[in-house]
């Protein structure tokens, strides 16, 4: 594990790069002995510093949600990181200068209509204090060079979040299954990814409650109000400057988003 002064200077390296648009390397070639542990806490740190310029927690998002990138980190659950309100974006226009190496996501969002339970919570308990469903499109960044991360890193790197773009629909839980909604990725109108939201831990409802009883402990209260991504039912893909994506989900209605 790390010290104190270690973490301040690992958010510190990962709070300039983000700020400057200038990756670093992986935190495991400076720090080697970082853990997961360390690595929340590097979150925190700057989830903090943002807090105290003025941002608000609008919610979570839980990443490696998915069998496949928990094969591929070595671990056995997922991660998560912090949605701020600065980081819901327009879909009409997003700059691409903001940001490293972009890349987007499809998944349905959860909008809680009351708080959930802490280190007891169900998938059901999640269903009743949803208050809707929603289509959303995650913008992913990493602040490590060309996406070669660990753990640690994604993890310190706020689960390699960096904003989200939400449609129109709202849609109750208990008016489709949202262990079973298909979506279909349009990239300047022609097809480009698919897939199911079954493939985020069998049933993304699953990955809400995860959440809940992981920040418990630390105290992080899931509030009325709060969004919460449960993870992409579809591949991550690559974004440039021109490029516009539609996401259709079955049941859902569909969001889009624009890169200038």
């Amino acid at each position: 594990m790390l010290d104190s002064a270690q973490r301040a200077a690992a958010a510190e390296l990962l709070w300039t790069a983000e700020r400057d648009r200038l990756p670093i390397g992986p935190l495991a070639g400076t720090y080697p002995g970082i853990d997961v542990s360390d690595a929340y806490e590097i979150q925190l740190l700057n989830i903090r510093r943002r807090l105290a310029a003025g941002a608000t927690v609008r919610g979570h998002k839980v990443g490696l949600s998915s069998e496949v990138m928990q094969r591929m980190m070595g671990v056995d659950e997922p991660d998560y990181g912090h949605l701020l309100d600065d980081m819901v974006l327009s879909g009409a226009s997003v700059d691409t200068a903001h940001y490293c190496f972009p890349r987007i996501e499809v998944e349905i969002g959860y909008v809680l209509g009351s708080p959930l339970p802490g280190e007891d919570c169900t998938a059901a308990d999640v269903l009743a204090a949803t208050e809707y469903i929603v289509p959303t499109i995650e913008l992913i960044d990493s602040r490590i060079t060309e996406w070669k991360i660990g753990l640690a890193d994604t993890i310190a790197d706020n689960a390699s979040s960096a904003g989200v773009i939400l449609g129109d629909a709202r849609v109750p839980p208990d008016r489709l299954d949202p262990a079973d909604i298909g979506a279909v990725l349009y990239q300047d109108g022609e097809e480009i990814a698919r897939g199911n939201t079954s493939a985020v831990l069998g049933d993304p409802t699953e990955a809400v409650a995860w959440l809940a009883r992981k920040v418990a402990p630390f105290g992080v209260p899931l509030e009325a109000g709060h969004l919460v991504l449960p993870g992409s039912c579809t591949r991550a893909v690559d974004v440039c400057t021109g490029d516009a994506f539609r996401a259709e989900f079955a049941g859902l209605g569909s969001v889009a988003v624009r890169f200038a």
